[in-house]
């Protein structure tokens, strides 16, 4: 796979919350304006670039028995630097986003790239994969947050919109409307690929540090992990 196929599978191809589904909870929590939808697909890029380039630079170092606390310590690091620079330099949306900014820390997005492609590829390769993968979750982050606020407020970026600021439908802004947004891009996405897109070629129980995957490492464990949830 060359550079610009990697930086480019995650806008469309592999688009990690249109196509994989992961990433759903932020993507449905913080969309209800578009601005803040930006502040966390930013906030996310930065933590799966600085993961992946880590993990990708010590990925004949790290042992494989611990990879999963070392990669925990790292994206929590870089969770870290960003929730204290998005703390100083723009509090606004630091109280916006609330807990979903630490909660990076256990995204599966970032845990996906750095278990499925940072410890196998060079550090160049693993940044572009971030960077493309980071670039997919925001756009359909604001893709999400455009429509909720639009419909729900009546404005975008803060801009009040003729007639529809006058005319919005309150439950876009709410949690019923995220998931009904969220389906019907869902549904488009099917529909235009003819049922084919929503795959999830690669990532499965084994990057997933959580106790139903972790706590034994058979085979039936991770299958059921797999059908009970994310």
């Amino acid at each position: 796979m060359n550079r610009l196929s990697i930086l480019t599978k995650g806008l469309v191809k592999e688009n990690p919350v249109l196509i994989s589904l992961l990433g759903l909870c932020p993507a449905l929590a913080v969309s209800s304006r578009t601005t803040d939808a930006f502040g966390m697909g930013l906030a996310t890029t930065f933590v799966l670039l600085g993961a992946n380039i880590s993990i990708a630079a010590l990925r004949n170092i790290i042992p494989d028995k611990v990879r999963i606390p070392c990669f925990i310590v790292f994206i929590a690091g870089f969770v870290t630097v960003v929730t204290m620079i998005v703390e100083a330099f723009a509090f606004d949306l630091f109280e916006a986003l609330g807990i979903f900014l630490a909660l990076i820390t256990v995204n599966c997005i970032v845990f996906a790239r750095v278990e499925i492609f940072a410890k196998k590829n060079t550090v160049i390769n693993s940044a572009i994969d971030a960077l493309g993968m980071g670039a997919g979750f925001t756009l359909a982050l604001i893709v999400i947050a455009s429509i909720r606020e639009i419909f729900g407020s009546g404005t975008w970026l803060g801009m009040e919109l003729p007639v529809l600021i006058d005319n919005n439908i309150s439950i876009f802004v709410m949690a019923p409307g995220g998931f009904v947004v969220f389906g019907l891009l869902i549904a488009i996405v099917n529909k235009v690929s003819d049922g084919k897109a929503i795959k999830r070629k690669e990532f499965g129980c084994g990057g997933c540090p959580s106790a139903c995957s972790s706590a034994a490492g058979s085979r039936s464990d991770s299958a059921s992990c797999e059908k009970g949830g994310n």
